[in-house]
């Protein structure tokens, strides 16, 4: 394991961390698991860089053998900072504007998307899929963005039919603010979403 993969870790792991502590105050939540957010707001900027350096290395020891582990844990955490920037810049649009469904939650969450995605191409294609070289740089622009709008497509698809659509289900109705299922919906579009786009990256964009 390189001393940049390290440093890259602990530094996913501490924006995540400043990120979700972002979220749950937007959201007003002042407890989690009977822990009251203050000592949370103690705990995750530490925990979250040790977890984040530590799985990783677990992912690198596997990696010996099985390669595409450590590139796979990579692609989890480099998405899992895309994750709560997406969740982030939506968090801020809908606090500043007061608005979390409807079209207007629809376009929110496609300026984020965006946000996400830009950060989202640097870092898989220096650190993920460990790409320097700058001359197809262009052809693999194209390509990105060519997965990536498909990836849009079902990421803002998602997330819209479960805010929209589908509305608070499995009894998270009573007291379940719009915001927090906005960002249910949200995180369910991710995953759909980091799926199609790990492929599509690996075998398209950035194969070998």
């Amino acid at each position: 394991m390189k001393k940049i993969d390290f440093i890259v870790s602990l530094i996913i792991g501490e924006v995540v961390g400043l990120f979700l502590l972002g979220i749950l105050k937007n959201l007003g939540i002042e407890a989690i698991f009977g822990i009251e957010i203050k000592s949370i707001n103690l705990i995750i900027p530490i925990a979250f860089p040790v977890l984040s350096a530590f799985c990783l290395y677990i992912a690198f020891l596997i990696g010996r053998k099985f390669l595409i582990v450590f590139q796979a844990a990579k692609f989890v955490l480099t998405g899992a900072l895309n994750t709560f920037i997406d969740l982030g810049v939506l968090n801020v649009l809908m606090f500043v504007f007061g608005i979390a469904t409807g079209m207007g939650y629809s376009v929110f969450k496609g300026i984020s998307f965006i946000i996400a995605t830009i950060n989202s191409y640097f870092l898989n294609k220096f650190w993920t899929f460990d790409k320097a070289e700058t001359k197809k740089t262009k052809k693999e622009m194209t390509q990105f963005f060519l997965v990536s709008i498909i990836g849009f497509g079902i990421n803002i698809g998602t997330a819209s039919i479960i805010v929209n659509v589908v509305g608070p289900q499995f009894g998270f109705t009573d007291g379940f603010t719009d915001k927090m299922w906005g960002n249910v919906g949200a995180i369910i579009a991710t995953f759909v979403g980091m799926t199609w786009n790990f492929i599509g990256y690996k075998f398209v964009v950035f194969k070998k």
